[in-house]
């Protein structure tokens, strides 16, 4: 296994829920480090390596770091756990999953309980819902499962592990968006062994709380004050079963990164990329948004007085699941196509839609 492999699997397989990323964010940072002149982070966790911190002219190139969870919210006298959300965590996937329940010092194993299929009513009521999911950590009272440092409020987390697929597929929890943390820190390697002097400031973002609404990327735009950002993120492969393309487009895993047009998505800015790729040769595909893109992009894109942003993203199939899917191909795509880019741009480039 090579370097940047022992460092994904490292970084996939440690927890990073959102409010709760530090310890993934120093697996990112300590990889990071040599790739980089310098490095900081925010209250929040938010963390940033500069590559040529003295240019003016700014550009990110951002991630976030956080996945989806849960939180414990009740005890039961008999010692159940039940549940609500920490992000967009999906409660049909809950039943019979392990999970890990973080306490202040330790992390408690346990399981989603589910009665068996045979004495369920069968109707409406006996499907998965926020009300009626719940954790079995081996207690048969409150008291017991306080007794294992366990109280409300302890942040539960899915307990799997990055595989990889056929030789040509990862799957795993918290691809989303933890593989973006990995190509971007791809690029920082990749400017690191080129010796290539970059004519502006790179900062490599890896934000934190994107999942409850993009809050790690709006605390950090504001700081560095980027003239451009550009995003990575995951989309929907809708080839697989029950998506609907007519709603939701075509986007393929293995066919290369996906660009979105949308109104926070700055079209000279776009245009760039796309500019990129096809000098290269390099394949991508389109995708449309028809408010906001729900990523990073549209806090970057509002922040200060406006940042021309851009969004890439890598097809990704089951979002939300233990078993989030991507092509090994697309990754490494996607890391070609923001180094072509960055090749590419000038920091003169007239991004005014009017002068």
């Amino acid at each position: 296994m090579t370097k940047e492999e022992q460092f994904l699997y490292k970084y996939l397989n440690n927890a990073s829920p959102t409010g709760f990323e530090a310890s993934g964010q120093q697996i990112w940072l300590d990889y990071l480090k040599p790739f980089v002149d310098k490095y900081f982070t925010d209250s929040y966790g938010t963390a940033v390596g500069v590559i040529n911190p003295e240019a003016s002219f700014k550009v990110v190139i951002e991630a976030h770091a956080d996945e989806i969870s849960w939180f414990v919210n009740y005890i039961t006298p008999e010692g159940y756990l039940y549940v609500r959300r920490n992000g967009g965590s999906d409660h049909m996937i809950a039943p019979s999953m392990r999970v890990n329940i973080h306490t202040d010092d330790k992390m408690i194993p346990g399981v989603f309980g589910w009665p068996a299929i045979h004495v369920r009513k069968g109707d409406k009521e006996d499907k998965p819902s926020l009300e009626n999911i719940f954790i079995d950590v081996g207690a048969r009272s409150k008291d017991e499962v306080e007794e294992l440092g366990i109280h409300v409020g302890c942040v539960v987390t899915f307990r799997d592990e990055l595989m990889d697929l056929n030789g040509k597929f990862y799957a795993g929890r918290a691809l989303d968006n933890r593989i973006g943390g990995y190509m971007i820190a791809q690029v920082a390697k990749k400017i690191k062994d080129s010796g290539k002097e970059l004519p502006f400031g790179l900062y490599i973002v890896n934000a934190v709380q994107e999942e409850i609404g993009l809050r790690g990327a709006e605390m950090i735009a504001a700081k560095i004050k980027p003239n451009v950002a550009v995003i990575t993120d995951v989309c929907h492969d809708t080839t697989a079963p029950m998506y609907n393309k007519v709603k939701s487009g075509e986007q393929v895993a293995g066919n290369g990164p996906v660009l979105t047009y949308g109104a926070s998505v700055h079209k000279k800015l776009l245009d760039l990329i796309i500019d990129s790729a096809k000098k290269r040769d390099l394949p991508f595909q389109r995708a449309a948004a028809s408010r906001g893109t729900g990523t990073d992009t549209d806090a970057f894109a509002y922040s200060n007085d406006g940042v021309p942003s851009a969004l890439i993203s890598l097809p990704l199939k089951y979002m939300h699941t233990t078993v989030e899917t991507a092509s090994k191909k697309d990754i490494e795509s996607v890391i070609d196509l923001i180094m072509a880019f960055l090749d590419d741009l000038d920091p003169e480039f007239n991004f005014k839609y009017i002068d």
